[in-house]
């Protein structure tokens, strides 16, 4: 009995062991298990990306095809060494690395019967993110954090001002398919592209965002003159979503506490606005 219970301890703790190896990086054995991994899943994308160029990957398909195959292995006994080694796998499987180590895997099972799936494998460069926690990049996690915050204090400005965007793409598609009609071209002889109001929707996003493709173009005057309109609107605009972040990213360095009432900037300590008056108790 005294053996036994001598046994389960040195099984507790080569778990315990392993455990600190795979979910630590404060140990040498952990940190150079955490670059290991982290290497491999470095080779593992460039795998995927030159098996999608012909000219490389025609020759060598077989020797990319094992290499693929035997980093799928490696990263499945990986996940499930860490469901198997966590203290609340539950907890584990449904973290955002859980889902993140998992999809890094089903691609290439997937491939078996879906042609083409194996290429969604290059979310395993999501997986690099670990080297913020490995090489203690914790100046790095705070900027994301408080990047973070700024767009989701300023989620509200952004959802009115894209839905702005959305109204307007809508309008000046429709206002452009009535003035760039199959009607309006008949006599110049030429293929109408604004042939449906999604058509015209399409060029205008494409107009408003300054891409400009050429691909939809208007042949008439008016048309041009709205298409005119439209780029310099978009040169308007385009630097809207940044400016509403780069304010809140701002107060977020600052510590600034904003008003639910009435968005006035208030110090991170404040009790009541300085504004309106209103309890900060209940600004988030």
């Amino acid at each position: 009995m005294k053996k036994q219970r001598t046994l389960d301890k040195n099984h507790l703790t080569r778990r315990e062991k392993w455990r600190e190896i795979i979910f630590e990086a404060d140990t040498p054995d952990a940190r150079l298990f955490d670059v290991i991994l982290l290497w491999g899943i470095v080779i593992s994308v460039f795998v995927i990306m030159l098996d999608s160029v012909q000219t490389i990957s025609a020759p060598v398909s077989r020797v990319l095809q094992y290499l693929e195959w035997f980093f799928t292995i490696v990263f499945s006994i990986e996940y499930f060494l860490r469901i198997y080694l966590s203290k609340k796998p539950r907890k584990y499987i449904l973290s955002f690395w859980g889902i993140i180590d998992l999809l890094s895997t089903i691609p290439t099972y997937l491939s078996l019967f879906i042609s083409g799936t194996k290429y969604l494998l290059i979310i395993r460069v999501l997986r690099l993110l670990r080297v913020f926690r490995i090489f203690r990049l914790s100046r790095y996690s705070k900027e994301a954090n408080s990047l973070g915050k700024a767009l989701k204090a300023s989620s509200n400005k952004i959802t009115v001002f894209f839905g702005f965007i959305l109204i307007l793409v809508i309008l000046m598609g429709t206002v452009m398919y009535i003035i760039e009609g199959a009607e309006h071209n008949y006599e110049l002889n030429e293929e109408n592209k604004f042939s449906s109001i999604p058509a015209s929707i399409y060029w205008a996003v494409v107009t408003v965002t300054t891409v400009g493709y050429g691909d939809i173009t208007p042949s008439t005057i008016l048309g041009k003159i709205l298409s005119s309109a439209l780029m310099i609107i978009g040169y308007a605009i385009i630097t809207v979503p940044t400016g509403i972040v780069t304010v809140e990213f701002a107060d977020q360095k600052r510590g600034k506490n904003p008003c639910r009432h009435c968005e006035t900037n208030n110090e991170k300590d404040a009790l009541f606005c300085k504004n309106c008056g209103e309890s900060m108790s209940n600004t988030p």
